[in-house]
């Protein structure tokens, strides 16, 4: 049987690589059966798959995940749990204690725990004043025992070294990373090693579109099927457009026969091996994929499999700039697909 890999993000939190993502379960991808997701979880849970991230502003998902632990009281022991804070997009003026303490205690009541695992942390626009003050407010709510740990998702370098420079302890940090969006690569990566953050990456299958279904298929036109490939359609046309990304998939391809596993494997397998990365996000509706998922632990790229990927990637033309740059730009191809107000609190 194949083991699960872990990592140690801090002393007393170790995390399985693959982590269990909960945006797909938060609509826009199907139909959702609350039961059948609570039992999945637990599949997952017994795989040795124990680690789960979801957000404040998931739909539902806190909600599903404290019902599996209560559903499943020594399966839920196993569990760490990776939420977010997220401020609506028209509140980032006006958050204040109050209204960051108010989500926190929602997000406590929902996962029914007495303390979050790890709180991500994520402010819409970045030109909008205040996220240092409410970096530093959940650090207090830390202090008080509410939180064990605090990390960031969709921070750049820059706003990463104010963060750091005025005080926040963080121990992660979860940007966008695969083989058609290196970033991270562009200073994120090194600043968080120079400080101690790992990379919890998300879209490292950008949203399904690296497998075998997308291998010499013709190119896709919106609407699409879920609001994942409408996002990562657009990561494809700034990698160097579709023509690129098929030279990609025949790269992967070749490697995936090579080992005898499938293109998804090898792009996880290519995301857990950069430098600083802890663990990779898989969405997941259910819990169909979980064993092949698992070989990736069993996979081990060489350096003709590195030398084929690198080929490819050395002539994309993006996506440009830093992490999550692109996606700030509101009225932009990518901000504009976004859903910015979605925590009122209860």
């Amino acid at each position: 049987m194949t083991e699960v890999e872990r990592a140690t993000l801090a002393p007393g939190h170790t995390i399985s690589r693959l982590i269990k993502g909960g945006w797909h379960l938060a609509g826009g991808h199907g139909t959702v059966e609350h039961q059948a997701a609570v039992r999945d979880m637990a599949t997952f849970v017994e795989a040795g798959i124990t680690t789960f991230d979801c957000a404040d502003h998931y739909t539902g998902v806190e909600e599903r995940i404290g019902a599996f632990r209560t559903d499943y009281p020594d399966l839920g022991k196993r569990v760490e749990i990776h939420t977010k804070f997220v401020p609506d997009y028209d509140r980032l003026g006006t958050v204040d204690e109050a209204y960051v303490t108010g989500i926190i205690d929602r997000s406590l009541r929902r996962l029914r725990v007495d303390r979050l695992d790890l709180v991500q942390f994520h402010w819409w626009d970045t030109n909008t004043p205040g996220y240092i003050e409410t970096a530093l407010i959940l650090q207090k709510l830390q202090q008080a025992g509410k939180i064990a740990h605090l990390g960031t998702t969709n921070f750049n370098r820059a706003r990463l070294r104010e963060l750091v420079g005025a005080g926040v302890s963080l121990i992660a940090n979860q940007p966008q990373y695969s083989p058609i969006d290196l970033r991270p690569e562009d200073g994120v990566v090194g600043f968080c090693a120079e400080h101690g953050m790992h990379q919890l990456c998300y879209g490292t299958l950008a949203g399904g579109f690296l497998s075998a279904r997308w291998l010499d298929a013709a190119e896709p036109a919106e609407p699409f099927d879920n609001r994942s490939l409408t996002k990562y359609k657009l990561i494809i046309d700034d990698f160097g457009g579709w023509a690129l990304f098929q030279q990609l998939l025949r790269a992967l391809d070749g490697v995936a026969r090579k080992h005898g596993v499938s293109i998804p494997i090898v792009a996880l397998r290519w995301v857990l091996d950069r430098p600083g990365v802890a663990g990779a996000i898989v969405g997941a509706t259910s819990a169909r994929h979980i064993e092949e998922n698992k070989r990736v632990f069993s996979l081990r790229l060489d350096a003709d499999d590195e030398a084929a990927v690198q080929a490819v990637l050395e002539r994309r033309t993006g996506p440009a700039g830093d992490c999550y740059d692109l996606e700030r730009d509101k009225d932009g191809r990518h901000g504009r697909i976004m859903r910015y107000n979605q925590n009122a609190a209860d």
